[in-house]
């Protein structure tokens, strides 16, 4: 795949993204909505998913990186402070400050087993330190669940040194990195 590159998504990136999302196959269902705060989340239709997620950015609020590759953006994963996402965990404690949570990954079909998902993670880990993070938190799952395989594979994350903290729900683990 050659080089691979990471960038913020901003209002100056925001435009690879929407690229990203609206190919075909892309989650443009969703628009990355689905652990935001959003009202309307059950009824809510992919026009105001994407205009939710258009209005945060527009804000300047984070919500992820894009990864490059041969001039096309080619995965995503969402990284941000964890109190721009709706509950997470019922054990989560608010009281913490300077958590951000990587709650999605998307990469392409055709792009799948190049491990770009593990680069989009190497490259979401650094982004959130420099962006001043005390903490990462990841919720996912075993390799072999049924759903929520769009949080990552529990593996991919124990390997960079996150530890477990907890479940959320029956099937997502509750991982945490630290520096």
């Amino acid at each position: 795949m050659g080089e691979i590159r990471f960038t913020e998504v901003t209002r100056s990136t925001r435009a690879d993204f929407e690229n990203l999302f609206e190919q075909p196959g892309g989650p443009k269902y969703c628009w990355c909505m689905a652990w935001r705060n959003l009202d309307n989340r059950e009824h809510g239709g992919n026009d105001e998913r994407k205009r939710a997620m258009m209005a945060l950015i527009e804000a300047g609020t984070p919500v992820g990186i894009v990864a490059h590759a041969e001039g096309k953006t080619v995965g995503w994963c969402s990284i941000a402070p964890r109190e721009t996402y709706r509950r997470l965990s019922r054990h989560q404690d608010d009281s913490e400050t300077g958590i951000w949570s990587i709650v999605c990954f998307y990469v392409p079909r055709a792009l799948r087993s190049r491990r770009l998902a593990t680069a989009l993670l190497d490259a979401a880990i650094d982004h959130a330190f420099a962006q001043g993070a005390r903490s990462i938190e990841a919720y996912p799952v075993d390799q072999a669940s049924p759903s929520y395989r769009f949080m990552g594979f529990r593996d991919m994350f124990v390997t960079r040194g996150f530890r477990e903290i907890g479940m959320a729900g029956s099937r997502r683990h509750v991982m945490r990195l630290e520096r």
